[in-house]
């Protein structure tokens, strides 16, 4: 196994339609992972490798986060392809929580969208380093230039070209690279192993002329004079630091350009970081500290769950991060919130829908956990009954709200197991009401509960009615004794719920309605999210 200093996690991120999935199929298929890459949805049925569930490869977009390991350049990547979605941004924003970079998708026809504009003040809060990927050039396309200063100006990163496209579209003949002032060929890119170039070092000679044709020529040499006059050199540290980020240019769909973006991935992404955490007890006094992944202590903590990834088996996957030490095989490691130590018999590796079973895993890995309802998102593991927690993960209150009933009474089990299951992925949240015993559904996005219902009626046979709910959101509560806590729920029975960890939460109807009832209980904590310091 490859020592941990080989170790590079990114996510792959960009707004819906840029060509996300697409990128990730033909980066999979040079680390081995496929044999021939596909597109997202084809007539022949070849679906994208890394969209797994049924609807995501019906509506051709993705869902859920996948994970996919494989090695390229002597190092061991785990590639996380991410939701494109508004509606499953929580999964996105969960995710980018457990990489140490990012590459960066941008449609060269449209510029900076607006999703991509929301996951990358992700990226900033933690300063993760980012590679762009300006896709689609074989189609009409925005000016270089334009497209430079639409990302620098709305993402507020400073762009440095690797490559610079000769013409775009029909016209389109291929990317100059800037180290070895070369053509990579788009013409001749049928094998991007051996990779067709055209000497571009005299940028004034004939054979250059004969070519790419003097117009493109020209306007060729024109733009590297702008770029040489306008552009910074490309700095290590600033990258590292989230201030600059190297620009490649290209086109997913022709896996063209998109070698030399791996390649510079893996040349130059981090190796795993310091992570922070706090010492137990969690209250507002915890210590922060910062864990080294070269720590020979292991700790990791869960940043996914995803329920019945297997259909046959109707398993459910606790995806841990490794963040410091050796995790082993069949070893026990400490659950810090239960308090319980576990042995970990069959963890796992990813390749999208594959999977194998995993002897060991280091700092920067990810590996699955069979969960049997045992994990949550954000849990911390550790071997030698270390009590720390990581922080850092988001968790979001629900904007829109569903109550679900089964349509077959006799399938009232079966509806309640599936949306337990669902709401641990974290896509969904469920809440019961408790004086009627109602159970309800919170999303952020509205697609969210399409997925709940096409799930739950494909890997659970349970349908069910969904009836919207007007509510302005939830907010957990927490008392200082129990006779506080019995005033309130009985003053408030009529919205009072509990949440899947039976935490007692208030369903607010109106913000006046919620200001009122703060008003009256100034000794009630109200918490709009559940992540709150217990």
């Amino acid at each position: 196994m490859n020592p941990p200093k080989s170790r590079c996690t990114f996510a792959i991120i960009s707004h819906p339609d840029a060509g996300k999935t697409t990128m990730t199929e033909k980066l999979l298929w040079f680390g081995g992972v496929v044999r021939e890459a596909g597109m997202v949805k084809s007539k022949s049925g070849d679906y994208a490798k890394s969209d797994w569930m049924e609807l995501e490869k019906q509506r051709g977009i993705s869902i859920t986060s996948s994970v996919m390991s494989f090695e390229y350049n002597d190092r061991a990547l785990h590639l996380l392809d991410t939701p494109g979605h508004k509606d499953f941004s929580e999964d996105t924003y969960r995710t980018l929580t457990a990489v140490e970079s990012v590459l960066m998708m941008i449609d060269s026809a449209k510029g900076v969208e607006a999703q991509t504009i929301k996951l990358m003040d992700v990226c900033r809060m933690r300063d993760t380093p980012i590679v762009t990927f300006m896709n689609k050039f074989d189609r009409e396309s925005m000016d270089p230039f334009a497209l430079l200063d639409n990302v620098e100006s709305i993402l507020k990163i400073q762009c440095i070209p690797m490559t610079w496209p000769v013409g775009n579209g029909v016209d389109f003949k291929g990317v100059y690279d800037f180290k070895t002032k070369k053509i990579l060929s788009f013409k001749d890119s049928k094998d991007p192993f051996t990779p067709s170039y055209i000497d571009a070092s005299d940028i004034d000679s004939p054979s250059l002329k004969a070519e790419i044709g003097a117009p493109l020529q020209e306007k060729l040499k024109e733009d590297l004079e702008m770029v040489a006059t306008l552009i910074p050199e490309f700095s290590m540290e600033e990258y590292q630091a989230g201030i600059q980020s190297p620009v490649f240019f290209g086109s997913a769909l022709k896996n063209f350009g998109v070698k030399e973006c791996l390649d510079l991935i893996t040349a130059i992404a981090p190796t795993p970081r310091p992570r922070d955490a706090v010492l137990a007890p969690y209250d507002s006094s915890a210590k922060t500290i910062t864990i080294d992944p070269s720590d020979e202590e292991f700790t990791g903590f869960i940043f996914k769950i995803q329920a019945n990834m297997d259909a046959k088996h109707r398993d459910r996957i606790s995806f841990m991060r490794v963040c410091s030490g050796r995790f082993a095989r069949n070893e026990k490691i400490y659950h810090v919130r239960s308090g319980k130590e576990i042995r970990i018999a069959t963890p796992l590796m990813f390749q999208a829908r594959d999977r194998e079973i995993a002897e060991e895993a280091m700092a920067g890995d990810i590996i699955g956990l069979y969960d049997t309802g045992k994990y949550q998102i954000g849990d911390t593991f550790s071997m030698g009954k270390k009590l720390i927690r990581y922080t850092g993960i988001p968790s979001f209150s629900p904007e829109l709200f569903m109550r679900v009933l089964a349509k077959d009474p006799m399938k009232a089990k079966h509806l309640e197991k599936g949306l337990a299951q669902l709401s641990e992925e974290g896509a969904t949240q469920l809440f019961i009401r408790r004086s009627t015993n109602e159970k309800m559904l919170g999303a952020v996005g509205a697609l969210q509960f399409e997925v709940v219902k096409y799930r739950l009626e494909d890997e659970y046979s349970v349908v069910a009615t969904y009836e919207p709910i007007t509510m302005a959101g939830v907010r957990w509560l927490k008392f200082p004794d129990k006779t506080t806590e019995g005033k309130f729920i009985q003053d408030y029975s009529s919205v009072i719920m509990e949440d899947k960890e039976k935490r007692i939460c208030f369903a607010v109807r109106t913000e006046w309605d919620l200001r009122l009832a703060m008003e009256k209980n100034p000794d009630v904590k109200f918490f709009k999210n559940s992540d709150y310091i217990e």
